[in-house]
């Protein structure tokens, strides 16, 4: 039996499929707009991974989902969400939101700050499938930012048995799990261990196996190997941790 070396792919912030319709800036790290086979363009379960800027008042209109695990996570601004099962909600930085569609979910996204603010949102939305289709949708949102003002590595949306007692909050998929760093510069991170990883450096700067990183680069690992990574700046990180493959 053989096995394949670990790989690392590099994707570059000028790099990601560009989409703007005037009111919404989306740099996406795998092609969303328009794609109706996400799991062809998928690293690991990671289908959708978007960063999204919203000018003010702006945003998406109630529209539908299913079968589908959204994370929503605030870099920038307010994000005022609605949704057809009753939950309303504004994100700000530091708080995770998580959404499984289940069976079928109506939901509506915008910028919290109105057309006067001059004041942009900066968000990133990232989609998963379920384990288990057909479920009761469901919300969860929970503020971390105490958590992450250490600097270390937190595990804020999991599926995983081992995350139970420790995840902000709990993902419908049961082989996946989203982390996030905010270190100063100089410190570094370990990077989880498992078959596919996908590392983000939302803000800041960084340094991986000798690599520079900027802010919007993306490292998409396959295969394991638990690299570190270093800031060189005060910077801001994203790492899902994924152990199977969208279908």
């Amino acid at each position: 039996m053989t096995t394949e070396a670990p790989t690392a792919q590099i994707v570059r912030s000028e790099d990601r499929r560009h989409w703007w319709d005037g009111a919404i800036d989306s740099r996406q790290s795998f092609p969303a707009t328009g794609n109706f086979d996400l799991a062809r363009a998928a690293h690991g379960l990671l289908l959708v991974h978007n960063e999204d800027t919203v000018a003010p008042g702006e945003g998406f209109d109630r529209h539908h989902h299913r079968a589908m695990e959204i994370v929503t996570w605030v870099l920038d601004g307010r994000l005022r969400h609605e949704d057809s099962v009753g939950n309303t909600g504004v994100l700000r930085p530091g708080v995770i939101q998580r959404m499984s569609a289940g069976s079928g979910v109506l939901h509506s996204e915008r910028n919290d700050n109105g057309y006067t603010s001059r004041r942009p949102l900066r968000v990133v939305q990232m989609w998963i499938p379920p384990s288990v289709d057909d479920t009761e949708p469901s919300y969860e949102e929970r503020d971390v930012s105490d958590a992450l003002a250490g600097g270390e590595l937190i595990v804020v949306a999991s599926g995983l048995s081992r995350d139970a007692d420790r995840t902000a909050v709990t993902l419908g998929n049961r082989d996946a799990a989203l982390h996030i760093a905010r270190p100063s510069a100089g410190r570094s991170i370990t990077v989880p261990d498992a078959p596919f990883v996908h590392v983000f450096v939302a803000r800041g700067d960084a340094t991986m196996g000798g690599v520079e990183l900027r802010q919007g680069d993306a490292v998409r690992l396959t295969g394991g190997g638990a690299d570190r990574i270093t800031a060189t700046a005060p910077s801001e990180i994203l790492i899902w941790e994924m152990h199977s493959a969208a279908e």
